[in-house]
């Protein structure tokens, strides 16, 4: 067989994706014209914006913008090699040294992506004899990063802290494993249940690793996220983040232990053979935190918003899922009909995102919405009527 035969699978997710083109309900690579805001121009039209991950809303804070103006001017476009050798700036420790303040830890790093940062994390601290226990819903990148590490992979049902006993139980105390699981999950909006999954650490000797991509800027004391929500900060090992959501710029992170931090900057080869965080980015991820630890009010405000969106569905009869995040999904059935929807939603002016297998099971389906904390009543109302109609249409 040809290399690319595989493109013309007709069970393949992209012939899935090439059925959706041609039936003109294709949800992906829509053109964004302006900013990150609760209203942006896509294609030319006004449109609410329901789907993107710029929970604190800084991507168009004056003050974020200014500091990558000036790393910019100061120190150029980019860094043209790794942290390991040319590339560390003082930009890069400043913002580690207010990172691990800020979540509470002895030390930072930082990476260039978030993607690459469960990579660089898993691969460095997992190798072949190790277990890494999965929750079914992690993101991608743990996935990835998993494979990466030769370490063996095993998975619990999501949020489902039996299964997860059993899997432990099935390995014993003197296995080296580390348990991983999103503190917010990025589709369904659920909180990972921490305070069990501590407990079951503690039972059979486990480490514990906590993606809080989602949970950093809209959970916790000030924003701190999922540990700091249920008081365990001092009970995970490792957290990781992302600067493209709550943060507004681009890259990730992760705190931990110094020894820890220490071991992954000279173990981790995604960390090593990458390039380091732009100036710019470093610089705008600074000032996004520095604007979250000096208004902790962006996270409450955040809250409200949401709060706004489930009471607004609910007038309306429209089914959700309950969270206590600004992720709010919103029940569907099928795959083609969540792609109409949500498709027609577009054209209604109103931008959210379809989860679709192998995210949900195939008649599960959702349309994913999520909030900004600068958005308002009135737009928040008016995007309500919109699903209320559309929805109307086809359930």
């Amino acid at each position: 067989m040809d290399l690319f035969d595989k493109f013309s699978d007709k069970n393949s997710n992209y012939q899935k994706a090439l059925e959706a083109r041609s039936a003109n309900i294709y949800p992906y690579f829509h053109c964004l014209e302006s900013r990150q805001a609760p209203e942006v121009i896509m294609e030319g039209k006004r449109r609410i914006m329901l789907g993107s991950n710029n929970y604190l809303g800084l991507t168009s804070e004056k003050s974020v913008i200014d500091a990558g103006i000036m790393a910019l001017e100061k120190y150029g476009t980019g860094c043209s090699g790794s942290r390991f050798l040319n590339g560390t700036l003082d930009l890069h420790l400043k913002l580690e040294k207010e990172l691990s303040a800020f979540l509470h830890k002895e030390a930072a790093m930082t990476f260039s992506t978030g993607f690459q940062s469960n990579l660089g994390i898993l691969s460095a601290i997992c190798t072949k004899g190790d277990y890494i226990i999965c929750d079914r819903e992690n993101h991608a990148s743990i996935y990835d990063g998993a494979k990466l590490s030769y370490a063996e992979m095993v998975r619990y049902f999501h949020n489902d802290m039996d299964s997860l006993e059993r899997v432990l139980q099935k390995l014993g105390p003197d296995t080296p494993k580390l348990i991983v699981t999103d503190g917010v999950f990025s589709m369904s909006g659920d909180i990972a249940k921490l305070p069990d999954i501590v407990d079951l650490a503690h039972r059979y000797n486990a480490r514990i690793m906590v993606d809080d991509s989602h949970g950093v800027g809209t959970v916790g004391e000030g924003g701190r996220g999922t540990a700091s929500y249920f008081g365990l900060e001092d009970q995970v090992d490792i957290i990781m983040g992302t600067f493209s959501k709550s943060f507004a710029s681009l890259g990730g992170f992760a705190v931990a232990s110094e020894p820890v931090i220490d071991y992954m900057r000279h173990m981790s080869r995604p960390y090593i053979f990458s390039a380091s965080l732009t100036p710019a980015n470093a610089a705008t991820a600074t000032a996004a935190l520095e604007n979250l630890a000096a208004h902790p009010e962006l996270k409450d405000q955040l809250a409200t918003a949401a709060a706004w969106l489930r009471s607004a569905l609910k007038e309306r009869g429209v089914r959700f899922k309950e969270t206590l995040t600004p992720i709010v999904p919103i029940y569907t059935t099928d795959r083609y009909t969540t792609l109409r929807i949500v498709h027609d939603l577009y054209e209604e002016g109103v931008f959210v995102n379809a989860v679709l297998p192998p995210a949900t099971a195939e008649n599960e389906c959702l349309i994913r919405t999520s909030l900004m904390a600068n958005i308002s009543r009135p737009l928040i109302e008016e995007a309500a009527d919109k699903i209320a109609e559309v929805l109307g249409r086809y359930l």
